[in-house]
């Protein structure tokens, strides 16, 4: 065995490392701006009221305080990090398993042309961050009255 890896437990969590970096730079084909199924972190849940666009990000471990929400030229674009949550290099050590995602990340999501940029709140709550853009005024129905 290469002096390289200690174990083949070593050798497999270095075979996912590479795996991991790879599906990064060269995400599946089919992947658009609006949804990357199961390529990306945090997982989004969208979708719409007659009134708003809300959009759901399931970031668990994220501190809300560096999280960075942007609205521009209709796109809805949300970065940060996630820090590991794996005890520091320790020599002696090795992991298994590492299926939590843990390193800088932005997700972009294509706002619809009523969506209002001037009018967006966030909220993170228990892992969620929950992002409502509302919808311009202009493009809500209304009840004309007849007089």
């Amino acid at each position: 065995m290469s002096p390289l890896f200690r174990s083949t437990a070593d050798l497999f969590a270095e075979l996912n490392r590479m795996q991991s970096m790879l599906d990064r730079v060269f995400p599946s084909p089919g992947s658009s701006i609006r949804s990357q199924a199961g390529a990306g972190f945090p997982v989004l849940n969208v979708g719409s009221s007659p009134t708003s666009i809300e959009v759901q990000a399931l970031a668990p471990g994220v501190d809300p305080a560096k999280l960075e929400i942007t609205v521009d030229r209709g796109l809805l674009v949300i970065a940060g990090e996630r820090r590991s949550e794996l005890p520091p290099g320790d020599e002696r050590a090795s992991v298994y398993a590492n299926e939590r995602f843990a390193g800088p990340f932005r997700r972009v999501v294509s706002l619809p042309e009523d969506a209002d940029p001037a009018r967006v709140e966030a909220s993170y709550r228990d892992g969620v961050l929950r992002v409502s853009v509302a919808k311009r005024e202009s493009s809500l129905p209304r009840r004309i009255e007849v007089n």
